[in-house]
């Protein structure tokens, strides 16, 4: 029997591996950033033969980085910037990539899915990535897309849209359609009005403003990022904003959108409509008001669906153990077990492209792991060629279940950085009912008693420290339970909030003065020195988990720029947000390196 060498992502090679004679088919429904990671993590499987896979694209496009694709909008970047994978290598392998095609159904009993032109593909495992929409909001001359699980559209084109796309001069910035008409307007010297306050609309307002642009940032709430950021935090960063040339206009909520009469006589938005009689002109309209999963194939075929697709801690639906999901359409949570409330489960997907690679690569690693063990159990005709063939049991070879990572949340602006991460809700006048006492050492109370009448020793003591310094755009908050960094907010200070990421990831104690961490960003403070920040097992890369360790280990392979670093590990190829301390740690290592050839 033939045999083949199969390669497990972070895994290095395993051994000859008998050919399947019947490799496992999967087919994979989407083919963004997470569905390209998929893609990519199992070509060696499917280079052997174990392995058939099917990729199934609503656009036309190849995968692309639709993180980096502001920056495309405002020219920033060109469209080779935002490639991930290499679709022709991909096909070159035996992968079936079919885009500009949609899935229109799944039929669990008979194992197939059908496209919108009728064909059938039959499939062992399915992994759905479709990925999340834009949320359209109730406005009065923008007709929301109703859609029916009885009734999917048959075509990609409609997949969002449906029967009723947006206006002319409305967009969400989605994908590369919406992103040429964001350049356009861009280009022209146009205003752009963003609805929404979010990370997303935050970072593309204040590239498109770097750009040259006019812009104006309508919310409702009192802050921008009202959802991660406190008063005292957004409000620094509302003022950064205007400082950088974003009109900021909050507390307003938009009801309506007044049109003009475009040269061919269609509708074309003319101005937002607040609830308070503002009328706020542009000649662009951008919706940044959140996304939806995308769900509706998923329920049209009976899975299990909350604010996405539900699936347990090893990515597979709660409904068909033959169907996985990843990405922003994926909700993990755990199986309820029988008799169980019914109550909806906590969480839902992120938004956030490292939690989606991440599981990529996890699942990957298990089908790969999966697939190969298959094969050699295949082969096994007695308990001696068991042996000699090595055969593990699943046990042996299934990987950690797939962890969320901690909510740590960037926004990345030339001149502006945010970070957050945690429970930053306490402030630090807030009475803590655990601790009556002043907080100056007093012995922990007692927290009540057990069943037995044992004493339950108080939780952890809470602790808020606060820094702010308005007029440079800086402030720092820091929540911590025991000493025990639990949140915090960071503006303005990327040295300092590189560190406080480094010490929440950790679970690490705080130093008992916390000003310390301020003096990070001080203008004496060296960021190619030492200090905890470079730490070997310290994240560089969110997105994609990529340490100092590993940065260090490729340096010194040769790989000694930011771009080869990128090729070689994947560090800043997701959000692009941890590039300059890639750069710090290239710089450093070129010191110690010179040192030590000096020395």
């Amino acid at each position: 029997m033939p045999e083949s060498i199969v390669a497990v992502p972070g895994a290095g090679t395993i051994g000859a591996v008998p050919a399947a004679a019947a490799p496992t088919r999967i087919v994979l429904v989407g083919y963004g950033p997470v569905g390209a990671r998929l893609v990519e993590e199992l070509l060696p499987v499917v280079r052997a033969g174990l392995a058939t896979l099917t990729v199934v694209g609503a656009e036309a496009a190849d995968a692309y980085n639709r993180v980096l694709i502001a920056d495309y909008a405002v020219g920033r970047s060109d469209r080779g910037a935002l490639d991930l994978t290499d679709t022709d290598a991909a096909r070159a392998a035996g992968v079936d990539i079919r885009t500009g095609e949609i899935v229109t159904r799944i039929n669990r009993v008979r194992r197939t899915v059908t496209l919108g032109d009728g064909t059938d593909l039959g499939y062992d495992r399915i992994v759905l990535a479709t990925g999340a929409r834009a949320n359209v909001p109730t406005l009065d001359g923008v007709t929301r897309v109703r859609r029916s699980l009885m009734c999917p559209p048959s075509d990609a084109a409609s997949l969002d849209t449906a029967d009723a796309p947006l206006p002319r001069g409305v967009t969400a910035l989605r994908d590369l359609d919406d992103a040429e008409t964001v350049l356009a307007t861009v280009r022209s010297g146009g205003r752009i009005v963003v609805l929404g306050a979010g990370v997303l609309g935050m970072e593309f307002a204040l590239a498109a403003a770097q750009a040259g642009s006019d812009v104006c940032v309508v919310y409702h709430a009192d802050i921008p990022l009202n959802r991660n950021l406190d008063r005292g935090g957004g409000t620094v960063l509302a003022r950064s904003a205007r400082r950088a040339g974003v009109t900021m206009v909050s507390h307003a909520r938009a009801e309506s959108i007044l049109f003009t009469a475009d040269t061919d006589g269609h509708d074309r938005f003319d101005a937002l409509i607040c609830a308070d009689g503002k009328q706020i002109p542009g000649d662009l309209l951008v919706l940044s008001c959140g996304i939806g999963a995308r769900t509706e194939l998923a329920g049209l075929a009976g899975l299990s669906v909350s604010t996405g697709i539900l699936v347990d801690e090893s990515l597979r639906s709660w409904t068909d153990p033959a169907i996985f999901a990843i990405g922003d359409c994926a909700h993990v949570a755990p199986r309820p077990a029988p008799g169980a409330s019914q109550a909806a489960p906590a969480g839902g997907p992120t938004g956030l492209i490292g939690p989606g690679w991440r599981q990529a690569d996890w699942l990957a690693a298990r089908f790969t792991a999966e697939i190969e063990h298959d094969a050699r159990a295949g082969a096994v005709t007695s308990p001696a060629t068991a042996a000699a063939a090595d055969v593990a049991a699943p046990a042996d070879f299934e990987p950690a279940l797939a962890v969320q990572a901690h909510g740590v949340v960037m926004l990345k602006a030339e001149g502006i950085d945010v970070v957050t991460a945690g429970d930053t809700s306490a402030d630090p006048w807030d009475f803590d009912p655990a601790h009556p006492d002043d907080g100056h050492g007093a012995a922990e109370p007692v927290h009540g008693r057990d069943c037995a009448g044992a004493p339950v020793p108080a939780p952890p003591r809470l602790g808020v420290s606060q820094w702010a310094d308005p007029e440079h755009g800086r402030y720092v908050k820091m929540v911590t339970r025991g000493g025990i960094l639990t949140g915090f907010i960071c503006v303005g200070m990327p040295r300092t909030g590189a560190e406080l990421t480094l010490l929440f990831e950790r679970g690490s104690e705080l130093p008992a003065d916390r000003s310390l961490l301020l003096r990070y960003d001080g203008p004496d403070v060296d960021p190619a020195g030492g200090g905890d920040a470079f730490a070997p097992d310290g994240t560089v890369c969110w997105c994609n988990g990529v340490t100092v360790g590993a940065i260090t280990a490729s340096a010194e392979a040769g790989n000694t720029d930011v771009a080869c670093i990128g090729s070689a590990t994947r560090a800043g190829t997701g959000c692009g947000g941890c590039r300059g301390r890639i750069g710090e740690v290239l710089e450093r290592f070129a010191r110690t390196n010179s040192t030590e050839i000096l020395g």
